[in-house]
């Protein structure tokens, strides 16, 4: 999966992540659409990141993954302001 970061850079994250990052990044791109605040996001993301992949310990936030996180942050941002909007 490529995820286009908004300076144009793009991650490939079969090439880029670790699997267990990948699965990290799965989770959160399911939760950006499910919750309702930024705080419960980064509640999800420190959550992830803690349980790992199929609960196997913790996941380091790399330079990459930290990138593609504030990526989903600042979707999920535009996302609740259009809500709010509404």
């Amino acid at each position: 999966m490529l995820i286009t970061i908004t300076n144009d850079k793009e991650i490939d994250t079969d090439r880029d992540l670790s699997p267990e990052e990948r699965h990290v990044v799965q989770k959160l791109i399911g939760w950006k659409g499910l919750v309702d605040s930024m705080e419960q996001f980064r509640q999800k993301t420190r959550a992830a990141l803690q349980t790992g992949w199929n609960n196997q310990g913790p996941v380091r936030l790399s330079p990459t993954l930290a990138l593609i996180v504030a990526q989903l942050e600042q979707e999920l941002s535009t996302r609740l302001a259009e809500k709010n909007r509404r």
